[in-house]
């Protein structure tokens, strides 16, 4: 796992002859800003010193530990011996620079930061939460015997300028002390940690086994239905906050606000959109789920929503609000806001209902007294829809009502690779980047195949070793419906080879599971699964089928609507080539960052593949030890 290590001794040697910033960046190995570089400076220097000062220079320090199978990174892991029992100790320590915070509008989770902009997560309430999350992934930390606690040490604050910080009540992992505080801080570390070397205990925390976190669909069963609660971090706990906080607002203030959250594949925005709804739930407030995919409203209603009709009713689609009551509920939540459409209507909306049809952001947005959006712009693969930031932003405004945008930056899939969704970007020139050579991180996965059989022989070991596996393609193949015999025909063809898509409709065909149960349903491996039923879900390895739409010449990737057997591709006067292209790119985007482990991709063409070859220079990572084999979140 990454991190730079070193004992508190060391890191006081490296802040003598100027090389910490160096060193910490260079194993990192990002970009980092001079501020960053400024606060690693100052604030590891004082906790160094406290350390030392303590008698625990032997102590080992885990310095930007980032958490498993996120892109999140934790200030410091202190490691070492517990002077009591003699057993594995860790200390999380969030180390804030601040001088002066106090309640966000008397929030108890979110406070106001003097000269920052926007509400910030309460720091007691960051450090327990990513305690929290590490008793949930190490295995390390499953017994009792390794204890992990947790404090936010606020070394530039008195007490009396942050003194609302300590109106919420502390915990053992949510402890906080001020400058004023050193002398009661220094005294806790000796309590924890004793004098003696912690490099068996920082051995044991970094080669510890990973348990994945829970499947999104096991956790809304038990959200909505035993009050389990998923562990949010920084941003996302943030967005949960500032959506109970608007509902709040809303009713106490009789005005309407929208939340509109933004971020890319796997960075938490389902596991936030269930969180809120069920916590309102269980507030009794009338709240409902909304999304623009059959798929994804259908298999949250077979698993959330499991043997309770009323949760299942909790959701529904966006086209289900065209005659919806004005403010009619507290909350309605729109998932995967990138599929909404310019209108609701469809070819079986009765004529009356058509003629007095608006816009769906303004059916949504009328609906409830706090929509809430939550989106990724790069997911927008299908002709007409148009849910971003700006777009929902702006039509909010313009009905005078308050917006509140929040950005969730960390990557929980890909195996919590930022890097890897950034190159796979940059590859597809969908922000402007140069496509680079992918030489790996460690974090995620990248594989090549010769062919369709050895893509599908790779995936069917994994599946074989209980893994989730699944093949995905372009769109550049007929859809056939099902034979009389009530089997599926073997639409892909590529050679010799051949498979059926995914079933088209809900039904399922002999052993094939209906098209909104492809991702989920083991019997789902076999077929190829298309854009619109992989979109939304994840799997531990994902095999992805180029195909002839997408193919490099003269060293880069260009798209070709014309190999495209999606209907709604055949008009150019309803879809322009410039649309065209981004739908294509946009949907090997989708299929690239679906898997939580690795990725395999095959390309139909030669060029293609010689370019892939080019571009993907790994050695491959040291297996992660993983318990189980269920993704998180769909993000």
């Amino acid at each position: 796992m990454s991190a730079f290590r070193t004992s508190a001794d060391g890191l006081l040697r490296l802040v003598g002859n100027g090389t910490l910033a160096d060193r910490i960046a260079e194993q990192i190995g990002r970009n980092v800003s001079p501020a960053e570089r400024r606060a690693w400076s100052r604030s590891l220097e004082v906790l160094g010193q406290d350390l030392a000062d303590a008698g625990l220079s032997q102590v080992e320090m885990l310095i930007e530990y980032q958490l498993p199978l996120t892109s999140k990174r934790v200030d410091v892991v202190l490691a070492g011996v517990d002077p009591r029992t003699a057993d594995d100790s860790y200390v999380v320590v969030e180390l804030k620079q601040w001088s002066y915070a106090e309640s966000y509008e008397g929030s108890d989770d979110l406070v106001a930061v003097e000269h920052a902009r926007g509400p910030r997560l309460h720091p007691g309430v960051q450090v327990e939460l990513y305690c929290q999350y590490l008793t949930d992934f190490l295995g390390v930390l499953t017994t009792e015997r390794n204890r992990i606690r947790g404090v936010a040490y606020l070394h530039n604050a008195v007490d009396r300028d942050i003194s609302d910080l300590f109106d919420r009540g502390s915990t053992e992992q949510s402890r906080i002390f001020t400058k004023q505080r050193r002398g009661q801080f220094i005294d806790y570390l000796r309590t924890h940690l004793a004098p003696t070397s912690g490099t068996g205990a920082a051995d044991r925390f970094l080669t510890s086994s990973v348990r994945p976190s829970r499947h999104l669909l096991r956790y809304a069963a038990q959200e909505l239905q035993s009050r389990s609660h998923f562990t949010l971090l920084d941003q996302q706990r943030v967005a949960y906050e500032l959506v109970l906080h608007a509902v709040e607002r809303a009713r106490s203030a009789d005005r309407k606000s929208v939340v509109v959250v933004s971020g890319g594949p796997g960075s938490g925005k389902s596991v936030i959109a269930l969180s809120v709804l069920g916590e309102l739930a269980r507030q009794n407030r009338s709240v409902m789920h909304a999304t623009g995919s059959r798929s994804f409203t259908q298999t949250l209603r077979r698993y959330a929503g499991k043997g309770s009709t009323r949760i299942k009713n909790l959701f529904s689609y966006f086209n289900s609000f065209m005659s919806a009551e004005r403010n009619g509920l507290d909350v309605l939540i729109c998932d995967e806001a990138h599929r909404i459409r310019e209108t609701s209507v469809n070819r079986f909306t009765p004529k009356v209902k058509r003629e007095k049809a608006r816009s769906q952001i303004d059916e949504l947005i009328a609906a409830a007294r706090v929509p809430v959006f939550l989106l990724d712009e790069h997911q927008v693969v299908k002709p007409g829809e148009l849910g971003n930031v700006e777009v929902i932003s702006s039509y909010a405004k313009q009905l005078n009502l308050d917006v509140e945008v929040v950005s969730l930056h960390s990557q929980f899939r890909c195996g919590g690779s930022e890097a890897y969704e950034q190159w796979v970007v940059d590859l597809l020139g969908l922000d402007g980047g140069e496509p680079s050579v992918w030489t790996g991180d460690g974090r995620v996965d990248l594989r090549l195949a010769e062919s369709p059989q050895e893509l599908e022989t790779f995936l069917a070991g994994r599946q074989a070793a209980g893994l989730t596996a699944r093949m995905s393609a372009g769109y550049c193949w007929p859809w056939s419906d099902p034979r009389p015999d009530d089997s599926l025909a073997p639409d892909v063809q590529i050679g010799g080879w051949s498979r059926p898509w995914n079933v088209k409709s809900d039904r399922s065909v002999g052993e094939a599971p209906g098209s909104a149960f492809w991702a989920t349903d083991p019997a789902g491996f076999g077929q190829v699964g298309c854009v619109y039923t992989a979109q939304g879900f994840e799997y531990t390895w994902s095999g992805v089928i180029i195909g002839p739409d997408l193919v490099a010449r003269d060293g880069r990737l260009v798209t070709r609507r014309e190999e495209s057997k999606d209907p709604a591709f055949r008009s150019r006067k309803l879809v322009s080539d410039t649309e065209a292209d981004l739908l294509i790119r946009n949907t090997y985007k989708v299929l690239l960052t679906r898997g939580m482990r690795g990725t395999i991709v095959y390309s139909t063409d030669p060029e293609t593949r010689e370019y892939l070859a080019s571009m993907v220079k790994v050695i491959r990572p040291v297996e992660t030890v993983y318990e189980t084999a269920i993704g998180d979140d769909l993000g």
